[in-house]
């Protein structure tokens, strides 16, 4: 275990936390210091990485949690609360990608399932730790921070992928919203929009050598990030050096929104245009 004390007897409680960025981010979470109360759906992995931080010297508990229901979220609190009497810090990281497809094809069902998880959860799972929060800071306590898990695609989008690029533009200005509203009691919230990641998630770029190419060529630093690389952004937005921000979105991207450049595919050519 670390021996990092930025976050030292703080509580964090982190939504889907049994693998990638979730998993990194409760790892250097509990090297700083904090208690970490996983959530997931994916019981034995959550149960597997709280058991790993506690085997280097950290404590943390799992629990079971749906972000997209609400009785879920208000068990995870109450989880949190009953274990470690607060929460302090509340990153907001559960999601999914949609399956995919053209726009015009796309599922209703589909759309919601990913709006669920991705938008409804982070509003549901916000505004649960926020009402503790805010009790907290009324009993004497002092402020939390809140992290929401953006993306790149708030500001660029992908053809095949509305319902996440929709998903992820409405975390953002749920970050802001929630950044205002939360201000006078003086808990911070803000977002980090990650690039493509080292990630379950991410799929199989590395294995695919087209698009691993088509990747290479819209990010300037050459290279996938690492879930590690985003986790030390959130240990820094929780820690008290982020004390002056609120309402931001934090982008590591490997310079790609810089680039401004969307790599989209060749439109079919009509008979009779003239090649280029």
């Amino acid at each position: 275990m670390a021996s990092g004390s930025q976050l030292s007897g703080k509580v964090a409680i982190v939504t889907g936390a049994a693998s990638g960025i979730g998993r990194a981010i409760a790892h250097a979470f509990a090297g700083e210091g904090a208690k970490v109360v996983l959530a997931d759906i994916e019981e034995e992995a959550g149960e597997a990485v709280a058991a790993e931080i506690a085997d280097r010297g950290g404590e943390a508990l799992f629990r079971y949690c749906d972000v997209g229901e609400r009785l879920d979220v208000r068990n995870l609190v109450c989880a949190a609360t009953d274990a470690y009497d607060r929460v302090d810090i509340l990153v907001n990281n559960a999601g999914v990608v949609s399956k995919g497809g053209d726009f015009l094809t796309l599922e209703e069902e589909e759309f919601d399932r990913v709006i669920r998880i991705n938008l409804k959860g982070h509003f549901l799972v916000g505004q649960a730790v926020a009402q503790r929060m805010v009790a907290q800071v009324e009993e004497g306590g002092a402020p939390g921070a809140i992290i929401n898990m953006s993306s790149i695609n708030a500001v660029v989008a992908i053809p095949a992928q509305a319902a996440y690029c929709a998903s992820k533009g409405g975390i953002k200005q749920l970050t802001e919203a929630m950044a205002l509203s939360l201000a006078p009691h003086g808990i911070r919230v803000n977002a980090i929009g990650p690039g493509t990641i080292q990630t379950p998630m991410a799929g199989s770029v590395n294995e695919n050598p087209g698009a691993n190419k088509m990747l290479m060529s819209r990010t300037p630093l050459g290279r996938i990030g690492q879930p590690e690389e985003i986790a030390s952004i959130a240990v820094f937005l929780a820690s008290d050096g982020a004390s002056y921000m609120t309402g931001q979105t934090v982008y590591a991207d490997g310079g790609r929104l810089s680039l401004n450049y969307t790599a989209l595919p060749l439109a079919k050519k009509k008979d009779g245009d003239k090649k280029e």
